[in-house]
């Protein structure tokens, strides 16, 4: 049994920009969500703000960066950091402790 991957189940995964990481191992991350409107058909944009931990703080402000559901973690945190989607292309993937 070595080498055993933990298997979540299906989880919502978001990705989104780092507007804030001010907070000690959290982050805030803006999703948008394009949708068209039901009456006027025009392409509407709207955004969410997620409250997601990221244990070893290696998101920084301007990050892209994927996070996916999970537990509450405190009242507002529902979210985890997944991994960081720079702009340039590369993946930065959190460590494991």
């Amino acid at each position: 049994m070595a080498e055993e991957t933990q298997v979540r189940g299906h989880r919502k995964e978001r990705v989104g920009e780092v507007i804030s990481a001010k907070m000690q191992k959290t982050i805030v991350v803006k999703v948008e969500r394009r949708f068209q409107h039901p009456v006027f058909k025009k392409v509407v944009r709207s955004f969410n703000k997620f409250y997601a931990h990221d244990e070893n703080q290696t998101a920084k402000v301007g990050d892209l960066v994927q996070i996916q559901e999970t537990r509450p973690l405190s009242r507002m945190k529902r979210w985890r950091l997944v991994q960081v989607l720079n702009a340039d292309g590369s993946v930065r993937t959190p460590a494991k402790n």
